[in-house]
């Protein structure tokens, strides 16, 4: 194999596919990139087993071939190399490791035989649609940050993509929930997506997406089966197993009736939430919020550290109440607020309570209580 390709190309490609690859691996060719070269490209393929990335570059081939090197420094080297060099890659029968050299700069690394790379079972997927980039973006960042990370619970370890259809509209809808708190965000369905089955995509999946759409195309082709899911941008390729579980029936778990409503500024809400809890004891990060007629006062009682009180204007005309919320998770919700407002919907103080965002109707978060 003898090719060479543009420094930045090159980069690109290694960053999207490099990220799949963990630190640790006790099976080595885990720890490669495929390198393919042929029909004027180069196509670099890196695996864990339940997740595949796959993206490629224009490049010169002298000599087509394929062949496996270790993906973390490949990129190091390639990352620390002078914009704009050319970038020489060569693998001769004489020399067991490949030669990178670019400049006065040579390095050699060692291989593994492309024979040897695990290459995933390309099962039938048998859904098919596209989205805007922007819209799996949204989907994904209001609702990625309530994914559990409890090991036991592995169905909450992802977010559930699913068609519903709500008030005669058609939807695709994105859920996760730690079982303390829920996020849910939703959109108009993609032609051709009414027919996918409900998918658990795994907590690494969605991260490793969210960083391929930075880099995407407008729209982003979405494959569906019962065991796998499959993003595909231009030449990049993101395939992953899905998590093999029943995601909880989280509808019964959204208050639909409560009667108490607050409107507030949702940043000063948030800094003034976060001032509080610096306070608050590490474990529980409770704070409690004291609601009373055009104000709510915040509250962070910790006997080894002090009291810390604020108070808040809002709108509430409700009956005065106290309930208690996890700051950390407080700041997570208003966080994912895009407009000015965040609206507060109370049952009493033991029930979920229902946050919206009043500049995005199709988002919405449920809180669990805390006692204070």
């Amino acid at each position: 194999m003898r090719l060479t390709i543009e420094r930045g190309a090159l980069l690109k490609a290694l960053n999207h596919v490099q990220s799949v690859v963990e630190r640790r691996n006790t099976i080595p060719i885990l720890s490669n990139v495929l390198l393919t070269a042929e029909n004027g490209s180069l196509s670099l393929s890196a695996t864990d087993l339940d997740i595949e990335m796959v993206d490629g570059a224009e490049a010169d081939i002298e000599r087509p071939g394929a062949i496996t090197a270790p993906a973390h420094t490949l990129y190091e080297i390639v990352r620390k190399l002078p914009d704009g060099a050319q970038v020489r890659l060569d693998l001769s029968v004489d020399d067991p490791r490949l030669t990178l050299s670019a400049g006065r700069s040579r390095f050699s690394l060692p291989v593994l035989p492309a024979g040897d790379f695990p290459v995933m079972a390309s099962a039938a997927l048998d859904v098919t649609f596209a989205i805007d980039k922007n819209e799996l973006g949204r989907l994904i960042d209001r609702t990625k940050f309530a994914i559990s990370t409890e090991e036991t619970r592995y169905y909450l370890n992802g977010i559930y993509l699913h068609a519903v259809m709500e008030a005669g509209q058609p939807l695709l809808r994105a859920v996760a929930t730690d079982g303390h708190r829920l996020a849910l965000a939703e959109q108009a369905l993609p032609d051709g997506a009414g027919a996918m089955p409900g998918v658990i995509v795994p907590r690494k999946t969605v991260q490793e997406l969210r960083r391929l759409l930075d880099d995407a195309n407008s729209e982003i082709e979405v494959s569906v089966s019962e065991s796998k899911i499959r993003f595909a941008s231009g030449r990049t390729t993101l395939t992953s197993k899905l998590i093999d579980g029943s995601f909880p029936d989280y509808a019964r778990v959204i208050p639909r009736d409560n009667q108490r409503h607050m409107a507030l500024d949702n940043k000063d809400f948030a800094k003034a939430v976060d001032r509080v809890a610096t306070i608050s004891a590490e474990r529980s990060r409770s704070v409690k919020m004291a609601l009373d007629q055009g104000h709510i006062t915040l509250t962070v009682n910790n006997p080894e550290s002090g009291l810390a009180v604020e108070e808040l204007s809002a709108d509430y005309d409700g009956p005065s109440m106290e309930i208690g919320f996890n700051a950390r998770y407080l700041m997570d919700i208003a966080g994912q607020i895009s407009g000015d407002t965040a609206v507060f919907e109370f049952a009493d103080p033991a029930s979920p309570t229902l946050v919206r965002d009043q500049a995005d109707p199709h988002a919405k978060y449920v809180l669990m209580p805390l006692r204070v």
